[in-house]
């Protein structure tokens, strides 16, 4: 190759975007598509909902329309679900329920798809069942719809496994921030519920992808938040402190009432052997119905069926009688119930929100009574309910601040929103550890990594183990890559080849992964070099705990990984089967004082780097 060849050749290498580039590029785009694919579904269910069961309750509220009505409040949610329960058994399982586990699902087990199929299928089914009047949400779905499209965006470009998987949080920020036009509240939410601690490789992608999805909702929707409320609120007197106390204590056992309800009626349902699976969502339509035609026919009160926006929208701005939303409050967890357990296709965040609106405007209420303060508050202790509400269902403690202050644009109320939020968040986690998702999850098969594996690897640290010295193969920068492929091409032990500095201090590493790139491209051997070839250099020191080893093993796809000294000169390696040695040696015996790696070839290595 002539020298004004190789020259050409190496410009043009360095033209071609890398893959963090492709992948900004990708998240900006994720973000659009998920706004639009967010809006669009919510134009839909608007437009369900307004053709059937609002018309239906509008008619209820007239009593001159005669009854009629009653057998559409019947009909309407039974059809939708028998519609959907037919289409979910033979068409797209996967659409059953809100999504957000699914999603939590695919980003856990490193599979990092979410199928295209299932989120159309969220996508329609879920119009038809909330706009027929299941009490489910539209927040849930729209996070898989935006998770699924995330996840074809990625496989259409063909980015990298590891890429792919972080295109799911990215896709799920951008739902939830589109879903309530909340930005902030979505990061921590994906944050919290999705990848579950604060993962730096995904959060910048977070980020950007929910605020372009906020953003495009608003140019549409408009600036107001799904949850518009008419006035500002504040605390405006210290004595309403012990009640908002109270408020959380009453979320707290509220939130372990609807979830145990939900999963126990859940397992019924599942167990049914009498009735198809493709009839049961129908059951849930048809109890929905009764009890919405129960309260319109005793209060003339609408919200137990379908989303209830309207009906929260007046709790929040305290226009609604107490004993009509302790009414609601009921009857809400009821129809919630019975629509989801019986494998509705929709999710729980609206639900949740309707009912603790509900249950702090009763608590408002007794505010009022008692200190004479202005019955407005009952709208600030509906907003309060709702966070409450939120962080004892969902436990999300610091999403359900967030998205509260979001919705009301204002710090006003963050003081009993954290103490009541907090109250329920403890009481709930307290009874019960997992979250509602995370029980849904294992009721499905779907288990997470087990906790005690979790517990002996964050006890132990890599000082537990005495790593020997052991010869390596290790390259310095400027190492033209033919060299680094004749080396490496003898057998040896090693998965992972350092690239190191004069000194010795590791810079990077090389992988299979890249060696069989250049074995199949052997034009570049003669252009490249291993500085070109390296990867950052996946490392750990000897203080780092064997959790820590494993999950960046896992994150990084590499079975094997160089230990630095407090100098980040390498001392050994430490590998998947020194991991497990170490474990089973935790939870059966001592921790062990040895690992011994495996005899290598002396002829296929290079001395370790100098001191």
């Amino acid at each position: 190759m002539t020298e004004a060849r190789r020259r050409v050749t190496i410009a043009a290498l360095r033209l071609v975007p890398s893959e963090a580039q492709r992948l900004l590029a990708l998240t900006m785009i994720v973000g659009l598509v998920c706004g639009l694919a967010a809006v669009a579904f919510h134009k839909v269910i608007h437009f369900a909902e307004g053709s059937l069961i609002t018309r239906v309750a509008a008619a209820a509220a007239k009593p001159d329309r005669g009854y009629a009505w009653i057998a559409w409040m019947l009909v309407l949610p039974t059809a939708g679900g028998l519609l959907a329960g037919a289409a979910m058994t033979y068409l797209v399982p996967g659409a059953r329920g809100s999504g957000i586990p699914q999603v939590k699902a695919a980003f856990a087990n490193k599979s990092g798809r979410v199928k295209l199929r299932d989120a159309i299928g969220k996508f329609v089914l879920g119009a038809v069942q909330i706009g027929s009047g299941a009490s489910l949400g539209r927040e849930g779905p729209t996070v898989h719809i935006s998770a699924g499209l995330a996840s074809a965006m990625g496989r259409l470009v063909r980015v990298s496994p590891k890429a792919q998987r972080g295109l799911l949080p990215v896709g799920a920020a951008a739902g939830v921030a589109a879903a309530f036009n909340a930005p902030i509240a979505a990061v921590t939410f994906t944050i919290e519920e999705v990848v579950g601690k604060l993962d730096q490789t995904v959060l910048s992608g977070v980020i950007v992808a929910a605020a372009i999805a906020a953003m495009v909702e608003r140019s549409i929707l408009g600036e107001h938040p799904v949850f518009d409320v008419p006035q500002t609120y504040a605390l405006d007197d210290a004595w309403s402190l012990p009640l908002y106390v109270g408020l959380g204590i009453a979320a707290g056992l509220l939130s372990l009432v609807l979830s145990e309800s939900l999963l126990k009626l859940r397992l019924r349902f599942r167990h049914m052997r009498r009735v198809p699976e493709w009839a049961r969502p129908a059951i849930g339509g048809l109890v929905t119905g009764v009890v919405a035609v129960v309260v319109l026919l005793a209060l003339r009160a609408d919200g137990a069926a379908g989303g209830g926006y309207e009906t929260l929208k007046r709790a929040l701005s305290g226009g609604l009688p107490v004993k009509i939303m302790l009414a609601l409050c009921a009857a809400k967890i009821i129809t919630t119930t019975f629509s989801y357990s019986s494998g509705g296709s929709g999710g729980i965040f609206a639900p949740t929100l309707f009912i603790g609106a509900m249950l702090g405007g009763a608590f408002g209420s007794l505010d009022h009574t008692l200190f004479d303060h202005p019955q407005r508050t009952m709208g600030a202790f509906a907003l309060v309910g709702m966070g409450a509400m939120f962080s004892g269902t969902i436990r999300a403690p610091i999403t359900s601040v967030l998205i509260i202050v979001e919705m009301t644009a204002g710090y006003g109320l963050i003081l009993p929103l954290m103490i009541a939020n907090m109250t329920a968040y403890v009481i709930a986690r307290h009874v019960r550890p997992g979250t509602i998702y995370e029980e849904l999850l294992r009721q499905d098969g779907v288990t997470f990594e087990d906790q005690q594996l979790v517990h002996a690897l964050e006890e132990l640290t890599l000082d537990d183990l005495v790593v020997k010295d052991r010869a390596f193969v290790s390259f310095l920068p400027n190492a033209q890559a033919g060299d680094v492929l004749r080396r490496t091409s003898h057998p040896t032990w090693q998965d992972v080849f350092p690239v190191v500095d004069v000194d010795g201090k590791i810079i990077g590493v090389i992988t299979n992964e890249e060696l069989r790139i250049l074995a199949a491209e052997p034009e570049l051997a003669l252009i490249v070099n291993a500085q070109d070839l390296m990867r950052p250099p996946f490392a750990v020191h000897t203080g780092t705990s064997l959790r820590a080893v494993f999950e960046l093993m896992r994150a990084e796809g590499i079975r094997e990984l160089p230990v630095l000294d407090e100098e980040d000169r390498i001392v050994g390696f430490i590998d998947e089967g020194a991991v497990a040695h170490a474990y089973l040696r935790a939870t059966d015996g001592p921790p062990p004082s040895t690992v011994q790696l495996p005899e290598t070839d002396s002829d296929s290595v290079l001395p370790p780097p100098p001191g």
